[in-house]
């Protein structure tokens, strides 16, 4: 596996180039290598509601910490791309989490904002990039506003947005190389965050049923598309799917392939 540095180095570069970086989201190790496996995969992302799954953890820092990197630790230890990790709002010291997920080998990772006052969400973003430093690395922060996430239902979207570019720029103006904005899926209201972030500066999940496709997204100037929890439940919902399939007399899919 090619040192920190270097993998930081890949991890930032995916995000500059002009071809959207799709990431999906893992939560366990065979997780982990089948994508890490799959043509086309160049990093890989982990998504924290999934690990807290696993283990029978709400989503929300709910999870141990120690338990949450022991388990990234592991995923890192068994693929050769980058691993970017989900730290959710930083665990109360999101330098202090940075630096241990540096310790295990992240060498990115998403960090919420969860709408907190805009000087101390950008002292937590600060706090994340000089742990990258410390390490002597290329730490690649995904810095995330919840902006659309809580914004209520008969919320004005035109002021959403604004608020989410607003933090957006602040953390961009802070060191950090992307921002996510998850929540955001009609395209002119993504086409809107990239003109007030420049192109190749937003990320944003998919949501099935709901998103926009990634080479539409490529179009659009966004930098990155993951999957979150969305990956976990697909494996979920075959896996419900087959049980129905044996219950109701049959039997398991036919094109099920030996990935473990």
């Amino acid at each position: 596996m090619a040192n920190l540095a270097t993998r930081a180095r890949t991890l930032l570069d995916l995000h500059t180039a002009p071809e959207i970086l799709t990431l999906t989201n893992v939560w366990d190790v065979v997780s982990a290598q089948v994508v890490a496996g799959t043509p086309g995969v160049r990093a890989l992302a982990t998504a924290s509601h999934s690990i807290a799954a696993t283990f029978g953890y709400e989503d929300g820092e709910h999870i141990p910490l120690d338990l949450h990197l022991d388990m990234v630790g592991r995923i890192v230890a068994a693929v050769d791309v980058p691993v970017t990790m989900d730290f959710e709002a930083g665990y109360g010291d999101a330098g202090e989490t940075a630096r241990r997920a540096i310790a295990a080998g992240v060498v990115g990772g998403n960090l919420e904002d969860q709408m907190k006052p805009i000087d101390d969400a950008v002292a937590a973003v600060e706090a994340v990039l000089r742990a990258g430093r410390d390490a002597g690395i290329d730490f690649v922060l995904n810095a995330r506003t919840d902006a659309f996430l809580k914004a209520g239902p008969d919320a004005d979207r035109s002021a959403v947005l604004a608020e989410a570019a607003q933090r957006g720029q602040a953390f961009l103006a802070a060191g950090a190389p992307v921002v996510f904005v998850p929540g955001v899926v009609a395209r002119e209201e993504i086409a809107a965050l990239v003109d007030a972030l420049g192109p190749r500066r937003l990320t944003v999940i998919s949501v099935p049923g709901a998103s926009l496709p990634a080479r539409e997204l490529e179009e659009l100037g966004v930098a990155r598309v993951s999957t979150g929890p969305f990956t976990q439940r697909v494996a979920l919902t075959a896996l419900q799917d087959a049980v129905t399939e044996m219950v109701a007399g049959g039997t398991l899919p036919a094109g099920t392939r030996p990935l473990n």
